[in-house]
């Protein structure tokens, strides 16, 4: 759930260990908690509770663990609080870190936040410190594998799609972030399914890293952010090589 929308990090996330994707699990369950509480149990009705669903389903979640989750969160007695807290920071030599959470302790990710990025070489900044340097948009990804290009192109700009980019193995749909739900509700209608499918911080210019130790800390930063139970996504500017 990290940086650009690379075919080599989705591949990474596919291919988790089991230990790594029940605490992915853990976090898009926590996610769809959000989004029941906030707008009901019923996808039909609720936008946030279906872009959760369909985040789950591209990471494979699966669907009794998608159902279960729901149940639990609209259920009486279902007292977990979460609020959303967006953290933005530097990472070594300047690259720009936001952190998307969802914490029922703010005192405590605050902290966590903090020590990742004093202990890897950068600093937690200010909010709109890095947030400038980024678009938000609707990206959605599909494997090309059996697929027509130019009648995906079709369906999706009919479907209000913003632009298709083509690569070697999968295609990459971009829409504005409030219509990323609909576009991707009418592909699913023609039988797409996606490898991805969920709102980015895309950022505007690149930044590159030359020296080993600031690779080194900047992987470092990255996985103890993703690994911490409190963070949902780590958008950056790194162009990894």
């Amino acid at each position: 759930m990290s940086g650009h929308s690379k075919w080599a990090t989705i591949k990474r996330k596919k291919g988790e260990t089991d230990a790594k994707r029940g605490k992915i699990f853990t976090k898009l369950g926590r996610e769809i908690a959000v989004a029941v509480k906030s707008g009901g149990s019923d996808p039909g009705s609720n936008t946030k509770l279906r872009d959760a669903i369909a985040k789950a389903k591209a990471n494979n979640m699966p669907n009794d663990t998608i159902t279960r989750s729901i149940k639990k969160a609209a259920g009486e007695g279902s007292g977990d609080s979460y609020e959303n807290i967006i953290y933005e920071g530097y990472g070594p030599c300047g690259v720009a870190v936001i952190v998307e959470t969802l914490t029922d302790n703010r005192n405590r990710t605050a902290g966590d936040m903090r020590h990742y990025f004093d202990k890897f070489g950068g600093n937690l900044g200010t909010s709109g410190c890095v947030m400038f340097m980024f678009d938000q948009k609707g990206v959605i990804v599909i494997e090309s594998d059996g697929i027509d290009e130019e009648k995906l192109m079709n369906d999706a700009i009919e479907a209000g799609a913003d632009d298709v980019a083509v690569e070697a193995e999968y295609f990459e749909i971009t829409t504005h972030p409030n219509d990323l739900s609909k576009v991707r509700d009418a592909l699913e209608g023609c039988g797409y399914t996606f490898a991805e499918a969920e709102v980015q911080y895309i950022p505007q210019t690149d930044a590159t890293l030359t020296d080993e130790k600031d690779i080194l800390m900047m992987n470092k930063l990255i996985d103890h952010l993703e690994d911490n139970d409190d963070v949902q996504a780590v958008w950056h500017n790194w162009a990894e090589s």
